[in-house]
């Protein structure tokens, strides 16, 4: 099952809705993260009925292990919804425990004086995408959602390598998205797509997990029909089992799109 169906399920038109989700996308023994978000994000959506409030930020603590194939209940409610801006929340539930709790601000655009351009660049992203570099799906080696997305390597190293540095560039899509009508919902779930950074400077098999993300997206969104997403994270810092990354997304043709800080919890003992 691809991202969009996944992401356009009718139960999602439900108050509270339940769901489960295929083993092909499970990341170790939790549903891929960034798909977790993303689902949670449009059941937001449903809730606000005003296009004109676009997505400013959206922030999640993953609190325990979200299983697949197994029934998960996402409710939400609009904390509050003022002349200009909208704050939501939306909890995941399953077993009786609550898996995922999340956060997020929208915003309708308003004139303002105020104007500061973004004049971020991708560094070390080659425009030409060379195929080879795109990392191929080994069932055992890496999280099964890894099936249904494409990650075009262009600087940093593979998990566990031992390395000496902890940033990647690259580039990532899904598989199933070559048209590239890209939305809010396939950014927010590309950008958790990439192993945590920490784990390339581990030496041997380490298990991680995300414990908290916020991500910010800039407005108007330009996507401008890109097919791929370039993607740029370092390790702003790592101690006592615990790092902060720091990210930027970009569209194909060069427009930052969205920051990301996520803290990592690396078990490497």
């Amino acid at each position: 099952m691809d991202f969009d169906t996944l992401i356009s399920s009718p139960q999602l038109s439900e108050d509270n809705c339940q769901l489960s989700v295929p083993k092909t996308w499970s990341q170790g023994r939790t549903v891929f993260g960034g798909l977790s978000a993303a689902l949670m994000l449009k059941h937001m959506y449903l809730h606000i009925n005003d296009d004109t409030r676009n997505l400013l930020s959206f922030s999640c603590n993953f609190v325990a292990p979200l299983l697949t194939e197994t029934p998960f209940t996402i409710s939400t409610k609009v904390l509050r919804s003022g002349k200009n801006v909208t704050q939501v929340e939306t909890t995941i539930h399953q077993n009786d425990a609550t898996c995922l709790v999340s956060l997020a601000c929208f915003g309708i655009q308003r004139q303002s004086k105020v104007v500061v351009h973004a004049e971020e660049t991708p560094i070390k992203l080659n425009e030409n995408i060379n195929p080879r570099q795109t990392l191929r799906y080994v069932e055992g080696l890496f999280p099964a959602f890894i099936q249904n997305v494409d990650l075009n390597l262009q600087h940093g190293a593979m998990p566990f390598s031992g390395a000496d540095s902890s940033d990647i560039h690259g580039w990532m899509r899904f598989k199933d998205n070559e048209q590239g009508n890209l939305k809010e919902l396939h950014v927010l779930a590309l950008a958790d797509a990439w192993p945590p950074t920490l784990l390339q400077l581990c030496d041997s098999p380490s298990p991680a997990s995300t414990v908290s993300w916020y991500i910010e997206f800039l407005q108007p969104l330009a996507l401008n029909d890109s097919q791929w997403l370039g993607y740029q994270v370092s390790t702003h810092q790592a101690n006592g089992g615990y790092g902060t990354e720091d990210a930027k997304v970009f569209s194909q043709t060069g427009e930052l799109v969205a920051l990301s800080r996520q803290t990592v919890a690396v078990f490497d003992s």
